[in-house]
């Protein structure tokens, strides 16, 4: 029965994150919500060369917030900040070379944009799924390094600056945010599902699962709905700091009868590990 109920749900699941779940859940939207100005704001995307990130970029910068893009291929970036200046013409969108996968390389960055620049919202984006066991070049496997360490670092490194900042928000993975949540009061931490959207990562990394649904998937756009809504919405900061949405909406993180539940302690050491592993980088950086 257990298992019926699973399947049940994973169908479910999968049937919402596609585009017919997204035009099924965005008749309830309230497009006022993000009909917003943010002139004077300053936001900050990881992965914003394609996909969801650009299109979040994209999104902003027509609203007139500061954007600024860290990229890892710098050609591939820069294509990318001049299709969003001439789309939107916005010219306050800057482009910094960062690869989310080096720590040391995070360290450095962060200080420097400390030192130079406001920031009101870091959207977590950049993220990897190299399907077989690659290391980066200090040892750490690279999924671990970039969707977890290195988000861990960024987050990390420019939470002080964020704390100066009216309304300050993030969006990170799922135990961080709800562990950030308690202990940083005064800034809006959210984390997100996109659905399924049809994005240079998803048909690179799971191209057998693109061809079966490429015909279902949401565009870049639709994935980039809700990371949009909780970046400058004024609903989304109403809501309680901590929770994992989708579509708009705060959503359980765990599947029914799916026992992914982590004890506190495990929480806890995670915590640990990765504050002793940036810690360790952040001392081998050059000037911090």
């Amino acid at each position: 029965m257990s298992w019926y109920r699973n399947t049940v749900w994973f169908v479910k699941g999968l049937r919402e994150y596609t585009r017919g779940g997204y035009e099924s859940a965005s008749k309830r939207f309230n497009p006022a919500d993000v009909e917003v100005d943010v002139a004077g704001r300053s936001f900050l995307v990881t992965g914003a060369n394609s996909g969801i990130g650009k299109a979040t970029a994209k999104e902003i910068a027509r609203r007139g917030g500061t954007v600024h893009l860290v990229c890892r291929n710098k050609e591939r970036a820069e294509v990318a900040k001049e299709e969003i200046v001439t789309e939107t013409g916005n010219q306050n969108i800057f482009l910094h070379i960062v690869d989310i996968s080096n720590p040391k390389e995070i360290w450095k960055f962060a200080e420097k944009f400390r030192n130079e620049h406001k920031l009101n919202v870091l959207i977590n984006n950049a993220g990897c799924m190299v399907n077989n066991r690659e290391l980066t070049e200090d040892g750490l496997e690279k999924n671990f390094a970039t969707n977890t360490l290195g988000t861990y670092i960024m987050t990390t490194a420019l939470v002080p600056l964020l704390e100066k900042a009216a309304d300050a928000r993030v969006r990170q993975q799922v135990v961080l945010t709800e562990q950030w949540a308690k202990a940083h009061r005064n800034i809006h931490f959210s984390v997100m599902h996109p659905g399924w959207a049809d994005t240079p990562a998803v048909r690179s990394a799971m191209p057998d699962f693109y061809e079966r649904m490429k015909n279902s998937l949401r565009t870049e756009a639709q994935g980039a709905d809700t990371v949009l809504w909780l970046a400058v919405s004024a609903e989304a900061a109403k809501l309680p700091s901590g929770l994992f949405f989708q579509d708009r909406q705060p959503v359980p993180t765990h599947l029914p009868l799916a026992y992914t539940h982590s004890p506190p302690e495990h929480e806890e050491k995670l915590l640990e590990v990765l504050e002793e592993f940036s810690q360790k980088f952040k001392s081998a950086s050059p000037g911090i």
